[in-house]
């Protein structure tokens, strides 16, 4: 049994794969300072309650915040009698290495994004992750990651017009009735999702045209169903594209090591 760890900047997602499937999935917010003990106590207490009963014996973690890494080491190590694999660390191989600037370092989600797109839809691909930011993926005909756009988070650009304007109140994103809001929630939430189908199809249409070849646009993130109801944005939508990436790059290093 696989735990795949997925620790992004706003939280961390734990699924448990038996080879064929995910079990179970857990989601909990991101904490620098939470103990390798702590995670164990959650994660166990949530497979008694849902009669998960497994013995975990492998683990692989993609993370996006470095400080986290040491605890879920620990649990690895204290819990599961396992050394983890870690996206990022040298020992952890790649299907395809990062073909990008020398001396850059990729973040790991974008690592995993590019794999677990490669494996369901092949190259030539424009991964959008709709996270603490938004952000665009390239992948190449062979699987390598080469590069790609970072910006803004939809949440992020949110919180940041309701922090600078003092009069501008917080609001949830949702796609509005009309363009023109006829009250400051409804203008808040025209601008940031009209914004956001925008600058999604614009950087899109730039990539597929410095790329000059067909490419397909694969979403993921939680906000990614809401703009694809608005506009046909996207060629596909995989709710779980991380945590399969994870499971692609787990068993690449199965079966090359």
């Amino acid at each position: 049994m696989l735990l795949a760890i997925d620790c992004g900047n706003t939280n961390t997602v734990f699924s448990i794969w038996d080879g064929k499937s995910f079990i179970a999935t857990w989601r909990t917010s991101t904490e620098w300072q939470r103990t390798a003990d702590q995670y164990y106590v959650w994660l166990s207490t949530l497979m008694e309650f849902q009669k998960v009963d497994v013995a975990i014996n492998e683990v692989i973690i993609s993370s996006t915040v470095p400080r986290v890494v040491f605890n879920l080491r620990v649990l690895s190590d204290r819990y599961f009698n396992c050394r983890p694999m870690v996206v990022g660390k040298p020992d952890c191989l790649l299907p395809q290495s990062p073909r990008v600037d020398e001396g850059t370092q990729v973040g790991p989600d974008r690592v995993v994004n590019a794999a677990g797109a490669f494996d369901r839809h092949g190259g030539n691909l424009v991964v959008v992750d709709f996270g603490t930011a938004t952000t665009f993926d390239v992948v190449d005909v062979d699987g390598a990651y080469v590069g790609g756009v970072i910006a803004p988070g939809v949440n992020l650009s949110l919180e940041a017009l309701h922090n600078a304007a003092a009069a501008l109140p917080h609001v949830d994103i949702s796609k509005p009735q009309r363009v023109v809001g006829t009250n400051t929630v409804a203008c808040m939430q025209s601008g940031v999702f009209w914004g956001y189908i925008g600058l999604v199809r614009e950087i899109c249409a730039r990539i597929k045209a410095e790329r000059g070849v067909p490419m397909q646009v694969i979403a993921t993130g939680g906000l990614a169903p809401l703009f694809q109801q608005a506009e046909n944005l996207f060629d596909a939508f995989e709710d779980d594209l991380t945590m399969h990436g994870l499971t692609v790059i787990h068993k690449y290093n199965k079966d090359n090591t």
